[in-house]
């Protein structure tokens, strides 16, 4: 069975994480601060935070942006739940946009359509980069000056790409962006997660409420320390910390990001000559935007599941990205009812995700696209 994506693992990768176990950090060491500031400077950021999986970062994002009872988080239908549910977390509202039918990203005509009609004007619209391709992010940033709501972009896919030739992950044109490095993702550090950031406020926030709202900084204090033990919760945090394991898993894979991302590019060119002359619609890439290309994503019109199921059959696993979330039976609960998004809608019963991966071969791809022809035949 080919999978639909895997991680990369080098015997640099094991060398890297056997010498912190073979250390006097475990956790909370130096090797966390040196993947920070790694992936600071490869995205052109101010700051990052390392944490226990994408979605903690989330979380954490939506806190650090004061998200709380009342307020409303606008995102994509087309995401993880990950991304709606941090809104919950927070006791906040989740609302969605539908998608561009092209890019399968945030529609930004439909967003200033509905904010321009919208009684209640969100605290937060989250743009979800799916597939590693970047929303239109100047276009939505413009519309958070004109109405005042904070842009939290989940970058979870998109590590390694680019918007307007700059990285994803610079926040231009947001407050924050989260990265997600479970192994499937572009680099991986087994499970963690990222905010990026070039707010101080932002950072200062995220990195007190990844370690239980406990702070040792003197001048945080309510009051004197009573001595070197000292420390003080001043909010309530959570442990969503990532251990010196995980980061030296990272920090190591930041050595061969471009070599990711350059062999995912390639591949999906590959597919895009393979596949068009078949009747599947493969992606479409925004002129804006240089992916990394987490998934590759193509569209069957005819025979959905039995292509699906095929594919799975022969030994492709293929994968679906994703459910929209506005029709998961929890979300049913909050009130959203299928037909509320027709064009996430439309995109789900169509959408098949290819095995797209650093050391997918060319034969191994002959293999899928063979398989993919056959199922469509059949």
């Amino acid at each position: 069975m080919l999978p639909y994506g895997r991680q990369s693992i080098s015997a640099a990768d094991i060398a890297a994480v056997v010498k912190v176990l073979r250390s006097d950090w475990l956790t909370q060491g130096p090797a966390i601060e040196q993947f920070e500031q790694r992936v600071a400077e490869y995205c052109g950021a101010k700051y990052a935070v390392a944490l226990a999986n994408g979605t903690a970062a989330l979380h954490l994002a939506a806190l650090a942006l004061d998200l709380k009872p009342g307020d409303q988080l606008w995102t994509s239908p087309i995401t993880f739940v990950a991304t709606a549910n941090c809104a919950l977390y927070c006791g906040a509202k989740v609302d969605f946009v539908d998608i561009n039918p092209r890019t399968y990203n945030l529609d930004v005509e439909q967003l200033a359509a509905k904010l321009k009609k919208a009684k209640k004007i969100p605290k937060i619209v989250a743009p979800v980069h799916l597939a590693g391709q970047s929303c239109e992010m100047k276009a939505i940033r413009l519309l958070s000056n004109k109405y005042g709501f904070a842009v939290m972009e989940d970058a979870s896919h998109a590590i390694g790409g680019s918007y307007q030739k700059k990285p994803v992950g610079d926040c231009r044109f947001s407050d924050l962006a989260t990265f997600s490095f479970h192994p499937v993702k572009i680099i991986t550090t087994a499970e963690g997660g990222m905010i990026m950031t070039n707010r101080r406020d932002i950072y200062e926030k995220a990195c007190l409420l990844r370690t239980h709202g406990i702070t040792r900084d003197p001048k945080r204090m309510t009051e004197a320390s009573h001595g070197p033990w000292y420390y003080q919760q001043i909010d309530l945090g959570y442990n969503y910390r990532i251990t010196d394991l995980q980061a030296a898993l990272g920090l190591n894979q930041m050595n061969r990001i471009g070599k990711f991302v350059q062999r995912r590019r390639a591949l999906v060119q590959r597919y895009n000559e393979l596949l068009k002359d078949l009747p599947v619609e493969t992606p479409w890439c925004h002129p804006d935007a240089n992916p990394s290309w987490h998934l590759y994503i193509v569209r069957v019109k005819k025979s959905h599941r039995e292509v699906f199921e095929t594919l799975r059959k022969n030994g492709i696993g293929v994968n679906l990205h994703y459910i929209p979330v506005h029709t998961q039976p929890y979300y049913q609960k909050l009130g959203f009812k299928t037909g509320d998004f027709p064009v996430a809608e439309k995109y789900y019963r169509e959408a098949i995700s290819l095995p797209l991966y650093y050391e997918l071969t060319d034969r191994q791809q002959d293999r899928v696209v063979a398989a993919l022809k056959n199922a469509l035949r059949a």
